[in-house]
């Protein structure tokens, strides 16, 4: 099946899916697997110029591996198609932009990109999905927009003083780029990790902060929790924990083999940056030339600000999928959905209770 459009959105939808990753491809799926059609029926809108959701910007040296994992699509094994058996030697974006452009195309899914929403706004008896190519307006809508484009980087007193490199994840290109550097990587999640097995005896060296002591874990209900924590969060209103407080690192022979030999081994978090290098509560100065700013990232809601979604604890509130203070508003890939097995579970309950408001059953 073809099916890939280009120029601008319709003007009317009865459903708008907001972003074309794992939550926007499952939930899309799903909507035309319940009997909506591409158009009219409902329209997937995403930023980016190719297909692959957020990974068709990370950086070429990543593979798909244990640590930086892609669940497949529902569907997916229909087409021949599974990660689980992808050349392991292909830049994970390759991979990813490659078999999204291939499922989209063979369900018909008519993604059009690129197309940046600017905000989302209640018109009475429908919402308006306003972008850069015209506004487009919704019965329903899905928000599975990620947050890519939000990583987030503490303050510390400072950081504009500071006369190194200084990127966060999504700016991270190459360990090259920092040859011969001392670098300084931030952050106890799995994009650290990654980071500083790529640095190590590419950059002069290397020193890991972080804000939790490191645990190295093989737990298989760590994530269970997890993902249980996140969701009374939403819930609740409140602003959402980070998966890996709750799960700690994989305890995988690479990462345990690191840690043995004094690459994964990290320093309480430093209390202040200097020019040339971070200070630690000891008073002690280590000379840095760059700092990695792995720290996380924030749901990318900006768009959906007019709404006025936020709770008094600072969170959005969201049941099984659907935002409390406006229920024709979904968002997938949200709080406990936001791992790729939680994205694709979620795609079908969402796609089911948008069916249900439209009215038509499911």
């Amino acid at each position: 099946m073809e099916g890939v459009l280009g120029g601008g959105p319709p003007e009317a939808a009865d459903v708008v899916v907001i972003g074309a990753g794992q939550a926007g491809l499952s939930v899309a799926w799903h909507l035309r697997r319940l009997g909506l059609e591409p158009g009219a029926g409902f329209v997937a809108l995403d930023r980016g110029p190719d297909s692959g959701g957020a990974w068709q910007f990370r950086w070429e040296s990543l593979r798909l591996d244990d640590a930086h994992k892609v669940d497949d699509l529902p569907g997916m094994r229909e087409m021949g198609l599974s990660f689980a058996t992808a050349d392991p030697a292909r830049p994970a974006r390759e991979v990813v932009r490659d078999y999204y452009e291939r499922y989209e195309r063979w369900f018909g899914l008519n993604v059009v990109r690129p197309v940046r929403v600017t905000s989302v706004s209640d018109e009475g008896t429908g919402l308006l999905v306003a972008t850069d190519k015209g506004d487009v307006a919704a019965r329903v809508v899905v928000s599975a927009s990620g947050t890519w484009a939000r990583p987030f980087r503490p303050y510390f007193a400072g950081a504009a003083d500071f006369r190194g490199v200084q990127v966060s994840t999504p700016g991270y290109r190459s360990a090259e780029d920092f040859a011969g550097m001392r670098v300084l990587v931030v952050g106890g999640g799995t994009w650290a990790v990654g980071f500083l097995r790529e640095l190590e005896g590419v950059a002069a060296s290397t020193v890991w902060a972080t804000r939790r002591p490191v645990e190295f874990v093989d737990d298989p209900q760590a994530g269970v929790r997890a993902v249980r924590r996140a969701d009374e969060a939403a819930r609740a209103g409140l602003p959402l924990p980070s998966i890996i407080s709750g799960t700690g690192l994989p305890a995988t022979p690479e990462n345990l083999a690191a840690r043995d030999r004094g690459l994964l081994v990290a320093r309480p978090m430093f209390t202040a940056i200097e020019p040339d290098g971070v200070r630690w509560s000891d008073g002690s100065l280590t000379p840095v030339d760059a700092i990695v700013w792995a720290t996380g990232f924030r749901s990318e809601l900006t768009h959906l600000a007019p709404l006025r979604l936020r709770e008094p604890g600072g969170g959005v509130r969201v049941e099984n999928g659907r935002a409390v203070r406006e229920p024709r508003l979904f968002l997938a890939g949200f709080g406990p959905q936001a791992s790729t097995i939680g994205a694709n579970r979620a795609g079908r309950a969402i796609a089911r209770q948008v069916m249900a408001e439209l009215g038509t059953g499911a």
